[in-house]
């Protein structure tokens, strides 16, 4: 194992992340720290960093190092951005962090920037076909790609901050200011030749911290049960609703809207005029917003370096391994009770008649079924739900992730807990209900038809005769412990099947 630190230095904020790399290439973030020290502040007419702002990034740099020295980190992977990239003081910048710190900066092109975003979507998000839009304190990135493959990139030289200093002096209302960068913006967008060929069906993907406070208003607005960033969907109604609110508010006003980080009052109404006219001119309907990005894509990089030339071909399946192995879990066990709860969800079909979608819900139950042991083993399929819905699970939807915490939380047919099923009544359905609980009865069969971990019965084949299903298991050894675990969900599966279980 070995544990890392990445610093990303930004216009207009700062962050470190602590992150465990295991041999095998998985990786965690297990410690974050951020701040604003705003370094891309003031540099926009002279184009040199203010003493200023270099004196609070110090101390913002030295509190970085400390973290990373108190954790043991054997690496630090330490970038600047737009800022530092334009800065006329460059160097006398870099050397003065070098001395006083001991970090050594590595200032991204615009083009290694992009790359790192897209990188840090696609091998995060299974959406196939994507148009991402970033928005730093000091550039703004426009990243095209289909069927996970990158087709063009733009790096615009303005962002949140420099937007807003542009407009600012113009002494104009806050409506006006938002005005003016919409026109700016859509003004720039006319010059980027190959926009134009965008496919109308591609999914808008909002990147960076702007998104992200905009996915904490909304959620906060429609009172919305996941704490989860990654995969949120913003509607339009939800963003023109906030952004008309945001940009009719003075500053301290502004400041007092919960979920609205207090560093970016000032400077998200020029961040979200940018949304606005990118949504308008490219035609572009909700947005998805990502979590991962620049970050994300370095330290992809760096653990699993064969995403430098193509992304994971499983996001889901890399993302469910990595908790594996993070919880300890034994991976014989945990991929032989997918395979047999696949199986016996095929096999089953007739009955339950579910759409092979539910398969993906199905395999993240299963994949981390037996996670909550390691918080205690007693009502350990409760806390193994808690793990599914908090853990940073990539590629699956918001609805997708609830269902598998209810399966694996399902541990009977009266063991789903409706006051907790109504917390989600804006992802779920009636429906859901019903295939929840069978979806849940599945999972306990095929994961008690490998109990003593020996895969000892090497496979199902169902047959639906009459009133009754019978299972024949093909078998490696004595799997009399298995049978008889498997036997035990039996009066829940007629239950909820409407038919006896016998295992041959």
């Amino acid at each position: 194992m070995e544990k890392i630190g990445i610093i990303d230095l930004g216009s207009n904020t700062a962050r470190l992340l602590i992150v465990n790399v295991s041999d095998s290439g998985y990786f965690q973030i297990v410690d974050q720290l951020k701040e604003a020290p705003r370094l891309g502040e003031g540099m926009e007419k002279e184009g040199f960093l203010k003493p200023a702002r270099i004196q609070a990034t110090i101390r913002v740099l030295k509190m970085f190092r400390k973290l990373c020295d108190v954790n043991g980190i054997d690496r630090i992977i330490a970038v600047a951005t737009a800022a530092v990239r334009r800065a006329k003081n460059q160097r006398s910048f870099l050397d003065e962090v070098s001395a006083t710190c001991g970090i050594k900066l590595r200032v991204l092109s615009a083009e290694e920037e992009a790359l790192y975003v897209y990188r840090g979507v696609i091998n995060t998000m299974d959406i196939p076909k994507g148009i991402i839009l970033e928005i730093g304190g000091g550039s703004t990135k426009i990243i095209y790609y289909n069927r996970r493959n990158l087709l063009n990139y733009e790096t615009l030289p303005f962002g949140a901050i420099t937007l807003t200093e542009l407009f600012a002096s113009e002494n104009l209302s806050p409506e006006k200011q938002a005005e003016k960068v919409e026109e700016f913006f859509k003004d720039q967008l006319s010059r980027i030749e190959w926009l134009k060929d965008v496919d109308p069906e591609t999914q808008m993907i909002g990147v960076g911290g702007s998104f992200r406070n905009l996915c904490r208003m909304t959620k906060i607005m429609k009172k919305y049960p996941m704490r989860t960033i990654h995969n949120y969907v913003v509607f339009d109604e939800d963003f023109s609703h906030v952004y008309n609110l945001l940009k009719s508010l003075d500053l301290d006003r502004k400041k007092k809207i919960k979920g609205l980080s207090s560093g970016r009052a000032d400077i998200l109404p020029s961040a979200f005029a940018e949304i606005k006219a990118f949504k308008d001119y490219m035609n572009l309907g909700n947005i998805v917003i990502s979590g991962s990005g620049l970050r994300t894509g370095i330290m992809f990089n760096y653990a699993v370096p064969s995403t430098l030339d193509k992304p994971v071909s499983d996001v889901l399946g890399f993302s469910l391994n990595t908790l594996i192995e993070a919880h300890g879990l034994n991976r014989q066990h945990v991929e032989h009770t997918v395979l047999l709860s696949v199986q016996l969800f095929k096999q089953l079909r007739v009955l339950h008649k579910f759409p092979r979608q539910y398969l993906k819900i199905l395999k993240i139950a299963a994949y981390l079924y037996e996670s909550g042991k390691t918080v205690g083993f007693y009502n350990f399929e409760k806390h193994s739900a808690y793990i599914i819905l908090n853990s940073n699970i990539y590629g699956v939807s918001h609805r997708d992730l609830v269902m598998a915490s209810f399966v694996a939380a399902s541990t009977g047919i009266d063991d789903i807990n409706l006051s907790d099923w109504v917390r989600y009544k804006d992802l779920l359905t009636d429906e859901d209900l019903d295939a929840v609980r069978k979806m849940g009865v599945i999972l306990r069969i095929g994961n008690a038809l490998d109990r003593s971990m020996s895969q000892a019965v090497l496979g199902v084949n169902c047959d639906i005769l009459g009133d009754s299903v019978i299972m024949k298991t093909e078998l490696s050894g004595d799997a009399s412990v298995e049978l008889n675990a498997a036997m035990e969900v039996g009066s829940d599966f007629r239950k909820i099947f409407k038919k006896n279980l016998e295992i041959l």
